[in-house]
């Protein structure tokens, strides 16, 4: 595996050696000493999955310290557009965001570390977006900020996504009030 860094410490894409031959493909999606290796923390104690069609807009979401997460991101099949947004107060880059297209063909992942808002744009009809995090769903921890956001200004590629009512209502970053700490995400 190799890591490449983004613009944002804490956000980083990798690069997962991908074995191919006449059957198929093979590749480890994750390996912990590989990660650690790599200086990533990764104690992930859940996986999650979704099946969205061309259009949707998921995030962006986070979860409020204690049950703050760390994720490992990548598509299974179709493609994404993939946003962190850095929401760690003190950070140089506070409220700037990078962004990532994830596939079933290059296999890259996106690793994000706690005080990130995250989101994903699909691309194609029946795509399947995987991801481990660190910490469990808290639902009561739960928070997001809203998708088009005019402060931070979010290049989508698209003015009118498919959004769930919950994605709808998400606070702007002006009125934000961030639970991270830079030197505490770190």
């Amino acid at each position: 595996m190799e890591i490449e860094k983004t613009a944002i410490e804490g956000a980083y894409i990798i690069k997962p050696k991908v074995f191919s031959d006449n059957r198929g493909y093979f590749f480890e999606s994750y390996n912990a000493e590989e990660f650690r290796r790599l200086g990533l923390r990764t104690d992930f104690v859940q996986d999650n999955e979704s099946c969205s069609s061309r259009g949707v807009v998921r995030g962006l979401h986070f979860q409020k310290p204690p049950f703050a997460q760390a994720k490992l991101l990548r598509v299974v099949k179709g493609s994404v557009l993939d946003f962190a947004v850095d929401i760690r107060r003190g950070s140089p880059t506070y409220g700037r965001y990078v962004s990532v297209r994830l596939d079933d063909k290059q296999k890259n992942m996106f690793f994000i570390s706690e005080g990130f808002a995250h989101g994903f744009l699909t691309l194609e009809d029946d795509t399947v977006f995987c991801y481990k995090c660190t910490a469990l769903y808290n639902k009561q921890s739960e928070q997001g900020l809203i998708w088009n956001d005019k402060t931070l200004n979010i290049d989508w590629q698209i003015d009118n996504p498919i959004l769930s009512d919950k994605d709808k209502l998400w606070q702007d970053f002006q009125s934000f009030n961030s639970p991270f700490d830079f030197d505490k995400c770190r």
